[in-house]
């Protein structure tokens, strides 16, 4: 099973090697979408390790304790029964090495066996290339393959969504799933139980809006947009009941401005696009939203408020951020709840 060689940020190209069975032998497996991540090793694995012979031909690495030592042994040990043997290795960082590591690892590289995959896979740490290690990046350009695993695209989204909601025995439209990407994010991992709570709870053979806010976790971003929205709707305490919840899950009061204020500057954003004959797409553009939906959900808030109070609302909440930072000894659940019901007042 010939090995392709050289760099290629693509899954594409790792879908391709799956596809043809020339995988490489080397990959660095990166990026915050875990679901994808964990889904093409379970394919490398299936693909390299005969059922039955993981014990022997499967080894799984832990990068925090790991030694170059054991590494060496796991790439070079033979395989048993198979022609493949797949290892991987979780959280090592190749780049932050002492130099005598980094020359065994070089070797290592150079002389790998064609009978070996191994596969770095960076979960709680980050991946970052050090190119002033020419020589370490040069012997992993010749044989590692990188695979970043991104937030995949809402055409593709929706076509996974109503792909496991038919295996669950539901259907699912692309307004219902634009909210339900809008509520819970776009992170499959994320998605996979709020799918299946939302499936299990559907009466009906179609998912609704009514459905996913019944059972989903909104992610932050959802509830900072349910409270600003009640604000500019003028109703205080539908925002107060978010900020309530919010704060009772320990949300830190920080972080809960933090993504107000985000909001607070889209929804001005907003309101200069209605100003100035612009549309949503415009917006969505603007902000590099998924879709346009949120964009949607934005301009139909703008419209119950104007610019001056949009441009107040970003000054005010840049001040209380500034304080908060700041002052000692500060009730920052008091000052925040306070500045929301101000928001809403001048409102």
């Amino acid at each position: 099973m010939p090995a392709e060689k050289g760099t290629n940020n693509s899954m594409k190209g790792l879908r391709d090697a799956l596809k043809s069975g020339r995988v490489a032998n080397v990959y660095i497996f990166y990026g915050e979408e875990t679901y994808l991540r964990c889904y093409y090793l379970d394919e490398l694995r299936k693909l390299l390790v005969p059922a039955g012979f993981e014990e022997f031909n499967y080894h799984r690495l832990d990068g925090k304790s790991l030694t170059l030592q054991e590494l060496s042994e796991a790439v070079e040990a033979m395989p048993m029964m198979a022609e493949h043997t797949l290892v991987t290795v979780t959280d090592y960082d190749i780049f932050k090495q002492d130099e005598k590591s980094r020359e065994i690892f070089i070797d290592l590289l150079t002389d790998f066996p064609d009978y070996c995959t191994l596969v770095f896979i960076y979960d709680q740490i980050t991946y970052k290339r050090d190119g002033k290690m020419k020589k370490l990046c040069a012997a992993l350009d010749r044989i590692a393959v990188e695979v970043e695993f991104c937030q995949q695209e809402r055409a593709q989204l929706l076509r996974w969504l109503k792909r496991r909601f038919a295996a669950l025995g539901k259907e699912i439209d692309s307004a219902a799933a634009d909210h339900l990407l809008f509520s819970c994010g776009t992170l499959m991992t994320d998605l996979v139980p709020e799918i299946e709570k939302i499936a299990a709870y559907a009466k009906g053979p179609s998912i609704t809006v009514e459905d996913i806010n019944a059972v989903v976790d909104p992610v932050l971003d959802a509830r900072v947009f349910d409270m600003t929205n009640a604000i500019t709707a003028g109703n205080y305490d539908r925002a107060a009941k978010v900020l309530g919840e919010l704060l009772r899950m320990q949300t830190e009061p920080i972080v809960i401005l933090a993504a107000v204020g985000k909001e607070l500057r889209r929804l001005y954003t907003a309101r200069m696009a209605l100003d100035g004959g612009m549309d949503r797409y415009w917006l969505k553009q603007l902000w590099g939203m998924n879709s346009d939906y949120p964009a949607k959900l934005l301009m139909q808030a703008a419209q119950r408020i104007d610019r001056r109070w949009c441009r107040d609302a970003v000054q005010r909440c840049q001040i209380l951020d500034r304080r908060m930072k700041s002052e000692r000894n500060m009730d920052n659940e008091s000052e925040l709840t306070m500045f929301l019901m101000e928001l809403s007042q001048k409102r």
